[in-house]
C-alpha cells in the first residue's frame, strides 16, 4: 500500500517509526508479558511442588489427616502459587526495567 512503511529494527530501541512515548510504552508492555510469563512458569512448578508433599502428608501423617480437610489443602497449594506467581513476576519486571534503564544510559 502507498504511504505504509515497513519498520523493522534489530533492537526496540532503534525503531525510527515511533516516538519516544511510544517506544517506553512497547517497553513496558515487553516487560510486563515477559514477568506474566515467567510468573505463571514459577506457579505451575510451585503448585506441582506444594501439592505432592500436601496430599502426600494428608495420607500418611495422622496429624495431617486429622486437621488438613480439603478446604486447607487447596488453600496450601494455592497460597504457594500465588506467592510464587506474584514474587517472580515482580523480580522480572524489575530486572527488565533495570536492564532496559541502563540500555537508554550507554547508546
Amino acid at each position: 500500500m502507498a504511504g505504509e512503511s515497513n519498520v523493522q529494527a534489530s533492537s526496540p530501541l532503534e525503531l525510527t517509526g515511533l516516538g519516544p512515548l511510544d517506544q517506553k510504552l512497547s517497553m513496558a508492555k515487553r516487560c510486563g508479558h515477559e514477568g506474566v510469563v515467567a510468573g505463571a512458569r514459577a506457579a505451575v512448578v510451585a503448585t506441582v511442588a506444594s501439592a505432592v508433599p500436601t496430599l502426600a502428608s494428608v495420607r500418611m501423617i495422622p496429624w495431617a489427616r486429622r486437621n488438613l480437610n480439603p478446604t486447607a489443602q487447596a488453600l496450601i497449594v494455592s497460597l504457594v502459587a500465588g506467592s510464587a506467581y506474584f514474587i517472580v513476576a515482580d523480580k522480572t519486571v524489575l530486572a527488565t526495567a533495570r536492564k532496559n534503564s541502563f540500555q537508554n544510559l550507554h547508546p
